[in-house]
């Protein structure tokens, strides 16, 4: 019977536990004092990292978990996995609301409950694909920057200990949409410095996470049909324990202003036809290589029939926005690397320019409110903010592809 933790343990991670596992243990007593008892708020807590930051999250403890989501059917299936879990601590005051975090009902529920101690915001468009047009860049933007500053805006009345929301490792030198808008978000959340502790982290791949290609690997599978795959494109990967772990050490163990990132060696990145052909294998099927999607849709009808042999299109990436191979941190930001065994620490990052930050999301305000804006126009306004903002444009989206 295929095990998808034990396949992620054995061919990606290549790990039999977790990485950070001796950062928990080194600072059990420290997290324990800083999470039991406290009220938590967990928003996009639904999804692969932010459901992965609960269970990280629950052992030390806290007295209440308010869990947002949009996505109610994901809401329904995290409180049936957690309530069916041994041994898993469930505090007496924990609720799930299918609600948008900028919505007045949510407002109205955080004020109810006079803030919260601890917040963790995992909202966001996380996909390079997200930037296909001038409405999913529009959309991505929204929520990956300019709600986040009406939900700082409520935070600030109602101060938390804690603050903590992901960023990318896209957002190291971006090439794409995606990774420039948690760059700017990182300035965003950098700029509320001074009323609540901030941190944030970038990392690696999340392993088979909701929408990922791995996780899109496993759905073609159950429908016979083929795999398509980037050949050149080098991630490094955690799993989805490793995830929630991550942003926990970060939320907890962060000071003001830092952002971590998992400590990797550049050969333990993979491509993700590797891991394909890994999959393939695992489910008893030898890889027919393919010269084109069409060739191996076609091929693949022959897989109803009991044909052993699984058709794939593995090739060299050409869309837009796609970065070759990862990093996360530039050679201008000073980073800690005595602090943790596990990760690294991004430190001393300045209070952004307020008025920077402030005239850069009215101009983004303004430009989308305007009915012809193009997203050449909302590049050109992102670069003027972010000097290192490189857009790798050819002209094909994800949308194109399998």
């Amino acid at each position: 019977m295929f095990k998808l933790d034990q396949f992620i343990s054995k061919h990606i991670t290549k790990r039999s536990e977790s990485m950070f596992s001796i950062d928990i243990d080194n600072n059990c007593s420290h997290l324990s004092q800083k999470i039991k008892d406290r009220t938590v708020l967990v928003i996009g807590g639904a999804g692969s990292i932010g459901s992965s930051f609960i269970k990280a999250i629950l052992p030390f403890q806290p007295a209440s978990l308010v869990v947002v989501d949009t996505n109610e059917n994901a809401l329904a299936e995290l409180t049936r996995d957690l309530r069916s879990t041994k041994d898993m601590y469930m505090p007496d005051d924990y609720i799930t609301y299918p609600m948008d975090f900028i919505s007045p009902v949510f407002e109205k529920m955080f004020r109810k409950r006079d803030g919260f101690n601890i917040v963790g915001n995992f909202s966001a468009h996380k996909h390079v694909r997200s930037e296909k047009d001038i409405y999913s860049v529009e959309a991505l933007l929204q929520n990956n920057v300019l709600h986040a500053k009406i939900l700082l805006d409520l935070l600030a009345e109602y101060p938390p200990e804690e603050y903590f929301c992901v960023s990318t490792d896209k957002a190291a030198n971006p090439v794409n949409i995606m990774g420039a808008s948690k760059r700017i978000m990182e300035d965003v959340i950098f700029s509320y410095s001074d009323k609540f502790p901030v941190k944030t982290a970038r990392f690696a791949n999340v392993a088979f996470s909701n929408g990922s290609l791995p996780a899109g690997f496993l759905a073609r599978l159950q429908k016979f049909q083929p795999l398509s795959a980037p050949s050149d494109v080098r991630r490094y990967f955690v799993s989805p324990e490793e995830s929630g772990q991550i942003c926990m050490l970060a939320c907890i163990l962060g000071n003001n202003r830092e952002i971590f990132f998992p400590r990797f060696e550049e050969e333990q990145m993979m491509t993700f036809d590797k891991i394909a052909t890994a999959l393939l294998h695992e489910h008893g099927y030898e890889v027919l290589q393919c010269d084109s999607d069409m060739e191996a849709i076609d091929k693949a009808q022959e897989l109803r029939n009991g044909s052993h042999q699984y058709p794939v299109h593995f090739s060299k990436s050409d869309t837009s926005g796609e970065k070759a191979y990862e990093e996360f941190c530039t050679e201008s930001e000073i980073v800690d690397l005595n602090r943790l065994k596990t990760l690294g620490i991004i430190i001393n990052k300045p209070i952004p320019d307020k008025e920077r930050v402030k005239v850069l999301l009215e101009e983004l305000s303004i430009a989308f409110n305007e009915k012809e804006t193009t997203k050449e126009e909302i590049i050109s306004i992102m670069k003027n903010y972010l000097s290192n903002f490189e857009h790798i444009e050819t002209g094909k989206s994800l949308e194109n592809k399998m």
